[in-house]
């Protein structure tokens, strides 16, 4: 993995199940998927000869391009696809290379990969988030009886039961679940556009073969050329926000409910001082707040990305390659403490 802090806040602060979803692997995986399914969707509309596509398919099993020939070349390209694409003809060979690529250009290859990707991590998300909801009703069930002070303003208000605060966060982990859907559908999307957005080479059946290549890869085809239209991407961080943003609110009350003159709230296996061994400090709690402002913050940035220049932004696109994984990574984690601390909680309510 490329270490963005020390090793040793890696179970803290990363995801490994994100970054294999969403790193080297799976995107190599994801691109060949992508030069396949096009292949084929390309032949079977008159396009290549049919043999060419057969030919990539046999070779496509072998195929291991030179990572560091892919690094060497993007520092070079600002972009992966030209030398994956000269690695992948050379070493389809012979005549069917010239029809590896068909149409596509670099900007189709890697949204569609991102796409395929995606749709692994909307499904881990969504089963995260549904046990962590179900692990909030079972708290519901279990404590909501209790009696616990409400307060607005970080100020005493008047009684309210510990379901009543239960109930809210329940509410906004539903709510960024349900609201998961549209997500999915709006970033679960082909994109073959061609060079400058017009798919010039495939000109008035341009329509048959998308839908085919959608097909293959079970993606929808979207209603406009998605290059420079880059709403579905603030929308997805928009929504990983939104589940940060919902657990970091459960993450600040337990902090403050688990406080030695409140104690409304009893955790297992709460974090040590090196000053003061006293203490149980709630690690989890304070995290989840930590990423959920961290999401806050990049929200921003993908919003800068909806600025492309013309038909494509290479800025643009590359603060999204910068800013979107470390999104993921960070929804990922906090889904994961999330759950670790909801499991731990021992008593909400006063003890005794």
């Amino acid at each position: 993995m490329t270490e963005f802090f020390p090793a040793f806040l890696n179970d803290l602060l990363y995801d490994p199940e994100v970054a294999a979803l969403i790193g080297t692997g799976s995107d190599l995986k994801a691109m060949l998927a992508f030069e396949l399914a096009l292949g084929e969707a390309a032949a079977k509309n008159g396009f290549i000869p049919p043999e060419h596509a057969s030919e990539l398919s046999e070779k496509a099993g072998t195929f291991a391009p030179d990572l560091l020939s892919l690094q060497t070349a993007t520092l070079k390209d600002g972009v992966v696809i030209p030398d994956y694409v000269r690695q992948l003809r050379a070493h389809v060979g012979g005549e069917a290379a010239k029809s590896v690529h068909f149409g596509a250009t670099s900007q189709d290859v890697i949204d569609t990969a991102l796409a395929l990707k995606l749709r692994d991590v909307f499904d881990l998300f969504e089963a995260r988030l549904t046990g962590v909801a179900a692990l909030l009703q079972g708290l519901i069930e279990n404590f909501g009886t209790a009696e616990i002070p409400g307060r607005t303003r970080m100020q005493s208000a008047i009684p309210i039961t510990a379901a009543d605060r239960l109930r809210v966060w329940h509410a906004g982990v539903i709510q960024a679940l349900a609201a998961l859907e549209a997500v999915r559908r709006e970033n679960l999307i082909l994109s073959l556009a061609g060079a400058a957005g017009t798919a010039e080479k495939y000109g008035d059946r341009i329509a048959a073969v998308r839908e085919d290549l959608a097909s293959a890869l079970r993606l929808s085809v979207p209603n406009y050329v998605p290059h420079a239209v880059r709403g579905r991407i603030a929308d997805l961080g928009n929504w990983l926000s939104r589940v940060t943003g919902a657990l970091g609110k459960i993450g600040q009350d337990v902090a403050l409910m688990a406080q030695n003159e409140l104690g409304e709230i009893a955790l297992s296996g709460g974090g040590a001082s090196s000053a003061m061994p006293h203490k149980q400090n709630p690690v989890r709690a304070e995290v989840l707040v930590s990423l959920a402002r961290f999401n806050a913050t990049q929200v921003s940035a993908l919003h800068q990305a909806l600025i492309h220049e013309q038909e494509r932004s290479g800025a643009a696109w590359t603060l999204e390659w910068m800013v979107l994984p470390q999104m993921l990574n960070a929804t990922g984690t906090s889904l994961k403490h999330a759950a670790s601390l909801l499991s731990g909680i021992k008593r909400v309510g006063k003890a005794g």
